[in-house]
């Protein structure tokens, strides 16, 4: 085998960032494409030093007349390296990239489960990282969206998602391929700029690189790995917070699907920064909303904090209201 390099950079990230075990259960998400057959490829000669486990998965969306070609491309790269093979095919042709990305995560999640894979190994690169930034900072979030490409984080139940690659260019995934003669599929989608993501890719970053910073990608990558860690903090914090300030009624338990009545104390929570208040907030409306809550469902609420007594919001999705009762904001 030879040892290059990027085979070190990746065995020092695995084992600093404690991304995987020792004698562990890896199933990797391979589309074919440059990033995932660089993946792959740094696994397969890493799996000698950590006596992995490793298993190929394939989700074809059919958005391709050669999707099928592209699935059995990766199938014979599996055959060849007498790696275990899975493969979906979705039941009708994805027509939007956030269902593809919630389809793909559940059917992996899905083979994992089945066959006792404790990590599914994505290949997402440095460049996507920044890609990623950029596409939710102009959509518009907070800095959990900016961070939002994470290292690791839980996909299911016993099962972790683990990008180990958000340290090398996309640039560098295609030079070790073509380094080790891999041969990768061309997505021609890649190159389609009906979708935001492609346009960001293709024209955006090169703008950026070229006008305003050659490194652009690292800068953004950088910041993104700033914010995590500043997330977790906050993430954490806000629970504490949150834990002193809510009250369950009699009876009611935590863990119930039913999270009435549930009253949170205003003068806990007014001696908190702004950035926590609206943490809690959000904390609290995971809890009681079926989707996500919006900037402005928790705006509204944490509103309430310092608002005048009998304040209340109108009805968030599905009908609870909050209301102000003296230190508490109640919901009903």
């Amino acid at each position: 085998m030879v040892w290059t390099p990027l085979h070190a950079k990746i065995h020092r990230t695995i084992r600093s960032r404690h991304l995987f075990e020792r004698n562990q259960r890896l199933l990797i998400a391979v589309s074919g494409g440059q990033d995932s057959l660089c993946l792959i490829k740094l696994l397969l000669d890493l799996q000698s030093k950590w006596g992995w486990y490793l298993g190929i998965a394939h989700c074809d969306h059919r958005w391709r007349s050669d999707s099928e070609a592209n699935a059995n491309h990766v199938e014979n790269l599996a055959k060849t390296w007498d790696i275990s093979f899975y493969l979906e095919t979705a039941n009708k042709p994805i027509n939007s990239e956030a269902a593809a990305r919630d389809w793909r995560y559940q059917v992996l999640s899905a083979i994992a489960q089945a066959n006792n894979y404790q990590y599914i190994v994505t290949g997402h690169t440095k460049s996507d990282r920044a890609e990623t930034l950029l596409y939710n900072l102009i959509r518009g979030t907070g800095a959990d969206g900016l961070q939002a490409l994470t290292w690791q984080r839980p996909l299911s139940t016993g099962i972790v998602l683990v990008r180990p690659l958000l340290e090398i260019t996309r640039i560098q995934t295609e030079q070790f391929c073509q380094e080790f003669k891999l041969q990768i599929w061309e997505d021609s989608t890649n190159q389609d700029l009906q979708y935001a993501r492609n346009r960001i890719r293709q024209e955006l970053i090169p703008y950026l690189r070229e006008n305003f910073n050659p490194q652009v990608e690292s800068a953004l990558a950088q910041t993104a790995e700033l914010l995590q860690a500043e997330v977790e903090y906050l993430e954490k914090a806000a629970q504490q917070l949150r834990e002193k300030a809510m009250e369950w009624g009699i009876g009611d338990e935590k863990d119930s699907l039913t999270v009435f009545p549930l009253r949170l104390n205003r003068r806990v929570l007014q001696k908190a920064p702004l950035a926590l208040q609206r943490r809690v907030m959000r904390q609290v409306l995971q809890q009681i909303l079926t989707d996500a809550p919006s900037f402005e469902h928790i705006e509204k609420l944490t509103a309430l904090i310092i608002a005048p007594n009998r304040s209340q919001t109108d009805p968030f999705p599905g009908g609870p209201i909050a209301q102000v009762e003296g230190d508490w904001i109640c919901f009903k």
